[in-house]
């Protein structure tokens, strides 16, 4: 059993967890991702690490309120414990000194870009963070973000934070800095990264997305979180789950995602579904 510290809504529908798990944090990198579970026999919700401790032994996950199995996820509270923390998983964020990064987070993806943009300061990179969101209300770890990069873009679709637009503005953003950016790295829901990477793909700036697709185990076994990347098929809890944007089959992973919205649905409509 893992014992949760902390877990509270920060912005409308999105939640922050940390838990006691000292043997994931002690070997986590940036970019990989945790699988938990809220209860004995629950799903196996795929997490990635937002943040961890390795002398407290904690990390720390994002996750947005969306079905069941979330909506169990949010009601435990500090003291509980979770059956289940699995990890850490996938290959860990290429980080090197490239130039200038651009670093995109949107919903969750804001949490979970943080520690790939602090490895990339302290690998000596320009890193510009943008924070995309449909509203201030929504936006969150400003000053975590602020504290590892150079400079913090705001884009918000109804204009009450920074620039008024939405990630298919991305391009403009990036022809407003100055300076050239050498690469970007997108972390949020399917739309965002795979219109992203439409907006970076003219201007040829290699980009890195990170894939949230259906999973179970998260060791390449079940084969559930397959996708097709430059006309081959890999699995993204092993084979990633970072890819080139621009390499993606985006139909098809979103096809993929599709594949149980009536079943995911079912457990919703029940008036006591815990």
């Amino acid at each position: 059993m893992f014992t949760i510290l902390e877990n509270r809504m920060i912005v409308p529908n999105v939640f922050v967890m940390r838990v006691q798990a000292p043997e994931v944090a002690n070997g986590a990198l940036p970019g990989q991702f945790v699988i938990f579970r809220a209860e004995e026999d629950g799903e196996r919700i795929p997490l990635t690490l937002a943040d961890w401790d390795v002398q407290a032994g904690t990390i720390t996950v994002a996750y947005l309120n969306v079905g069941r199995s979330t909506a169990k996820l949010a009601t435990l509270r500090a003291g509980q414990t979770l059956p289940t923390v699995v990890g850490p998983l996938g290959k860990p964020m290429e980080i090197d000194h490239f130039g200038s990064v651009l670093c995109v987070g949107g919903c969750y993806g804001i949490a979970s870009i943080y520690p790939i943009a602090r490895a990339l300061k302290e690998a000596g990179n320009t890193v510009i963070c943008v924070m995309e969101a449909r509203s201030s209300f929504l936006i969150y770890w400003q000053d975590k973000l602020r504290s590892v990069s150079d400079r913090l873009v705001y884009l918000t679709r109804d204009g009450t934070r920074g620039k008024r637009g939405h990630i298919g503005s991305l391009a403009e953003v990036i022809r407003t800095l100055p300076m050239r950016i050498d690469r970007v790295i997108l972390n949020g829901c399917n739309y965002l990264m795979m219109r992203g990477s439409q907006e970076t793909l003219p201007l040829k700036i290699k980009t890195l997305v990170t894939l949230n697709t259906l999973m179970i185990d998260g060791t390449g076994m079940c084969g559930v979180c397959r996708v097709t990347v430059n006309a081959e098929t890999k699995f993204a809890c092993v084979d990633g789950p970072h890819f080139d944007g621009h390499q993606v089959d985006w139909a098809e992973v979103t096809q993929r995602r599709k594949a149980y919205l009536p079943e995911e649905i079912i457990p919703l409509r029940t008036t006591r579904p815990f």
